[in-house]
């Protein structure tokens, strides 16, 4: 019996080249040894030749280990980062469709607004609002906002995560005068 005790979720950086298939053989390094992914998101870096996908996943630190020595042997991976290990940011988005009886628009909207959030759309019947926040919050927004609005349509990005370390998960080094260490 697996002691769920030990079971942590984990968020893990990943730099990757851009080259076709990389993406599908991190994919399938957790399907083929039955790992699950809870979210996946991936774009291109500061650099066009590295994407950085962050997953999401959950396991003991033995198998989040095993998962990136695993990863690290892939051709395409540069780097991999377990970002749970030290201090870090996590956002996510979600954009949610509700239908908003006309007497409480009002409150809808306030509710939106002290969460942090942006109403998009304010129709009744497609009332759409964004949030940027993390996870714990956003599960928080959807049941406070589900007791005067119902949930038609739920859409969210998945968890980003950025490391607070001033030491960034980079391809390589930023040059001296770049952009990037611009303040």
């Amino acid at each position: 019996m697996v002691h769920t005790a030990w079971l942590m979720r984990h968020i893990i950086a990943i730099l990757l080249q851009n080259e076709a298939g990389a993406l599908t053989r991190v994919a399938g390094l957790f399907s083929t040894r039955g790992y699950n992914i809870e979210s996946l998101s991936v774009a291109p870096t500061d650099d066009p030749t590295v994407s950085r996908l962050t997953l999401v996943t959950s396991g003991s630190d033995a198998v989040i280990q095993q998962i990136a020595n695993q990863l690290n042997k892939l051709v395409d991976v540069v780097s991999v980062l377990d970002m749970t290990r030290g201090a870090h940011l996590e956002r996510e988005l979600v954009l949610l469709k509700l239908k908003v009886a006309p007497e409480h628009t009002d409150a809808v909207r306030g509710q939106v607004v002290r969460s942090g959030g942006r109403v998009l759309d304010p129709a009744v019947d497609g009332f759409i609002v964004e949030l940027t926040a993390s996870e714990a919050e956003i599960a928080s927004f959807m049941a406070a906002l589900s007791r005067t609005a119902q949930l038609l349509e739920v859409v969210r990005s998945g968890a980003l995560g950025i490391s607070r370390s001033a030491r960034p998960v980079r391809a390589r080094p930023a040059q001296p005068g770049a952009a990037a260490d611009a303040p």
